[in-house]
């Protein structure tokens, strides 16, 4: 078995604290990953229709604003990741030492 990172340790040793995580975590990526296909929507119409002047005007701030948000997204999804994947190992660890009595 890999060597558990410190951040891996204390999720495992706090499942309740993790459990926080996961759904904090969940709740921000859904929040995020909404606004983001409304605004890509917006924006890509806003483009589209203004062409260069509409990339200077805001378009292109807006783009950047997009792409700093999806990796905000992405930074939940990962946590998100983390914490189910501790908690499932710690359900599953619990499960065969139970059966093993």
């Amino acid at each position: 078995m890999a060597e558990q990172g410190k951040l891996s340790s204390w999720l495992s040793a706090h499942p309740v604290w993790t459990f926080v995580l996961l759904t904090s975590s969940f709740l921000g990526f859904g929040i995020l990953s909404v606004d983001l296909a409304k605004v890509i929507l917006a924006n890509a119409e806003y483009i589209s229709s203004n062409g260069w002047a509409g990339l200077i005007d805001g378009g292109l701030q807006q783009l950047f604003e997009i792409i700093r948000n999806a990796i905000a997204a992405m930074m939940f999804y990962l946590v998100f990741k983390l914490c189910e994947h501790v908690l499932v190992e710690k359900l599953a660890n619990q499960n065969l030492k139970s059966r093993q009595d």
